[in-house]
């Protein structure tokens, strides 16, 4: 008997995930475990493995499609076996199977085409009821992509742009993004993702010879898509930039003493424990054990509540190939310094390959982002949503100072802190800036 694999749930906030890619074609053999796609959630991208021994008989929904979490999105059988695709998904049919054609879902529709439970409440999610109020649309008018019939953002969104047009799921994605009015297309009003493809590419102006090119008009070397961990990185630090009022605070740390420890410590730990000690990890150390007395920088606004955390779960921003992610230490203050250098070199591997999984980068509850390996002095980072703080780390550089009257060379570093204004003031992240300066020029304090 066919399996019909849904949408996961990659987060507690997820309502809907978007089709990175399929890493099987339909025919393909599909093994219980292996990569099967690659979906992006509200936080980051990450491989899904397939739940069941077959063959890949129907996508049901493409590359670029968002999808409500638990809808169909593939069925996987035998290789001989009959499938009778609309009803083993309960009336869906895929957008790319063998032996069906691609389903039409309607951008709007009547009244009744939205689900309607027994209370006579209408299906919707959250951000849909918000949206249609927004924008004035009755929610019973629109028709529902998500399980059930199940009414989405997007699906106000489209019944808003387009009342009276009917599309496939990816093609009204897909015309959202590229721009494309949906009744302008389809002689029947009935419209694919390679109708809206050939719409968008009909639209864009034919390339200008160089020539008549407008005075002073830079010339184009490469474009990237704005799409992706890229968009989603974005469209996060410009919400926290604009919902989180940041006060940034700086502090220079003599790291001679822990650059000293380190020096000791990198040979024990690789001969003992086969993994090499890094600065980041002394940080990562020192940061939870500071946080212990400093509860509100160990802190998030959510709703109407700050909430202060128990466990410090310390977050280390990464440079990944698409995007920063920020995988995650939990409970690093009752960790040694191997165990937080193992387990964040491994973090750190898996998301530079993009493999991460929502277990690595969930649950943060500060952030240490370190780019002194680039020579940078001094930044103010952006704070992590809903965290209340989030710790950069400058350069060590070799400097003068004055220590006890006399002029020496000492190894400094500049700790930039930006705070959430609505959680805390400038006094709590200073002092929890000096309780960090204390540790780090004491370093033994960071052992015990």
């Amino acid at each position: 008997m066919a399996h019909v694999f849904t949408m996961p749930m990659l987060g507690n906030t997820m309502e809907e995930g978007t089709i990175v890619q399929w890493f099987k074609q339909v025919g393909d053999t599909v093994k219980k475990g292996e990569p099967l796609l690659e979906v992006m959630s509200d936080k980051a991208n990450f491989e899904v493995e397939a739940e069941h021994d077959g063959v890949l008989r129907a996508i049901l929904a493409e590359a670029d499609a968002t999808v409500a979490v638990h809808a169909p999105i593939a069925l996987i059988g035998t290789a001989d076996e009959p499938i009778d695709v609309a009803a083993a998904v309960g009336g869906a049919a895929p957008s790319q199977a063998a032996q069906a054609p691609v389903a039409e879902v309607p951008v709007a529709a009547a009244p009744a085409a939205a689900a309607v439970p027994s209370d006579g409440k209408v299906a919707a999610s959250p951000r849909a009821r918000k949206l249609a109020e927004e924008k004035g649309v009755d929610v019973a008018t629109v028709a529902g992509s998500g399980p059930g019939g199940r009414v989405l953002a997007a699906d106000v969104a489209a019944h808003e742009a387009q009342p009276a047009v009917r599309a496939t799921p990816l093609a009204a994605k897909l015309a959202d993004d590229l721009g494309v009015k949906l009744d302008a297309l389809g002689a029947q009003g009935k419209v694919t993702a390679e109708d809206v493809r050939r719409a968008a590419e009909a639209a864009r102006p034919a390339a200008a010879p160089p020539a008549p090119k407008a005075a002073g008009e830079p010339a184009v070397a490469e474009i990237i898509p704005f799409k992706g961990l890229r968009k989603l990185t974005a469209d996060t630090v410009t919400r926290s930039r604009q919902t989180a009022p940041h006060i940034c605070l700086n502090m220079e740390v003599d790291m001679t003493a822990a650059k000293a420890l380190h020096a000791q410590l990198v040979p024990r730990v690789q001969e003992t424990y086969g993994v090499k000690l890094t600065i980041t990890d002394l940080l990562v150390k020192a940061v939870a054990k500071a946080l212990a007395g400093h509860p509100l920088c160990n802190a998030a606004l959510i709703g109407d509540e700050i909430r202060l955390y128990a466990d410090r779960n310390i977050g280390v921003a990464v440079a990944a190939p698409n995007g920063l992610v920020v995988p995650v230490i939990r409970q690093a203050d009752t960790l040694t310094l191997p165990e937080i250098s193992a387990q964040l070199k491994g973090l750190v591997a898996r998301c530079r390959e993009g493999k991460q999984t929502q277990e690595d980068i969930a649950g943060g509850t500060f952030t240490i982002t370190n780019i002194g390996m680039f020579g940078v002095d001094s930044f103010d980072p952006i704070i992590v949503p809903p965290q209340s703080c989030i710790l950069g780390v400058c350069r060590v550089a070799e400097k003068p100072v004055v220590v006890d009257g006399q002029i020496v060379v000492r190894s400094m570093m500049n700790l930039c802190l930006s705070c959430d204004h609505r959680v805390l003031d400038g006094v709590p992240g200073a002092q929890f800036l000096q309780a960090l300066k204390g540790l780090l020029e004491n370093p033994l304090l960071i052992l015990v």
